[in-house]
């Protein structure tokens, strides 16, 4: 079953909600804007077009992320569930970034057929995917007890663990942990490590370092739909903040550094141009990039050590067949 969502606006929802977040939104793309190099923040990809575009990409055969988790998850599932229920403690499964549950589905089918006494709280800044995420669980897991939060995932997570004081295990899938430098990786896994307890755990998908031909193709794809889900941001910008970007005098570039493992998404100003965003205006010189996204890559010792450094005890790394990519488990000891 599913309880109702807890911070997903209804329809018809108060104005003062919407005006607050256009407020931090338009703070965030103005000041991303002003800084050198310009910076807009991948967090506000996922509108309902972008959240389709990223549904393609990760169908596209040289996106293998996706293939890769999957298949932990399909063929591991048990090893996942023995490592998380190991004392047999009642818990609460929070995921970050939840998405469509495509991985994690397959570990929520095993622990409810197995009678395992546990909570789902799927974390999501998109209420779109967690409402067709919540109908979904109902028709495909009629029984499980679902607690949708929509929102930044801190402040969910502080939510979460007010929610009860049950054993928590997170999750944080898809490589997302690369959507951040190494260095804010490393703060992210601390402050999660602050919030939580002795006996929590934490399952956390990094992809790793390999064929640098192999990770460019799965970020600049020749179909283009990579290059459709950055230049949607700036469509999104001119639809919810009143701005007028051209987006056809703006071009997707991808970089990736094998030895650093920093995959990132440019977007380049085709032409000196100004863009005005409500009432701002922002000047771009031909050329200019907008750093869009990193998707950094991981060596398995940088993973230990990141583990290391937050305060967890790194307990196992389960790898996909190709060693591609690793769902790495941490404890709080």
């Amino acid at each position: 079953m599913s309880l109702q969502l807890n911070n997903v606006l209804p329809v018809n929802s108060a104005a003062p909600e919407i005006e607050k977040y256009e407020g931090i939104f338009h703070k965030d793309v103005v000041e991303g804007l002003n800084t050198y190099p310009k910076k807009l923040y991948s967090k506000y990809f996922y509108d309902p077009i972008g959240d389709r575009l990223f549904q393609d990409i990760m169908h596209m055969p040289e996106y293998y992320l996706t293939d890769c988790e999957l298949e932990i998850f399909r063929t591991k599932t048990l090893e996942l569930a023995d490592l998380i229920t190991t004392d047999e403690s009642d818990f609460d499964l929070i995921e970050l970034g939840a998405g469509d549950a495509l991985k994690s589905g397959h570990l929520l089918q095993h622990l409810s057929a197995h009678h395992t006494s546990y909570s789902y709280m799927p974390i999501d800044i998109s209420g779109n995917i967690l409402s067709l995420l919540v109908e979904k669980l109902d028709r495909d897991i009629p029984n499980l007890d679902i607690v949708p939060l929509e929102g930044e995932y801190f402040e969910m997570l502080d939510q979460a663990m007010n929610i009860s004081k049950r054993r928590k295990v997170v999750l944080f899938l898809g490589g997302n942990i690369g959507n951040m430098d190494m260095d804010e990786a490393q703060l992210f896994c601390a402050e999660v490590r602050r919030k939580l307890s002795p006996g929590d755990m934490i399952i956390i998908g990094f992809d790793l370092k390999k064929n640098p031909h192999t990770v460019l193709s799965a970020y600049n794809d020749k179909t283009g739909i990579t290059s459709a889900f950055n230049i949607n941001l700036l469509n999104r910008i001119n639809r919810e903040l009143e701005a007028d970007f051209d987006t056809q005098y703006f071009q997707h570039y991808q970089s990736y550094d094998p030895i650093s493992g920093a995959c990132r998404s440019f977007l380049v100003s085709l032409t000196n141009q100004h863009v005005h965003i409500k009432g701002d205006s922002i000047f771009f010189k031909e050329n200019e990039l907008i750093d869009m996204e990193i998707s950094q890559k991981y060596a398995p010792e940088e993973i230990q050590r990141m583990a290391s450094l937050a305060g967890f005890q790194l307990i196992a790394n389960i790898e996909d067949s190709k060693g591609w990519f690793v769902d790495s488990v941490w404890r709080v000891s």
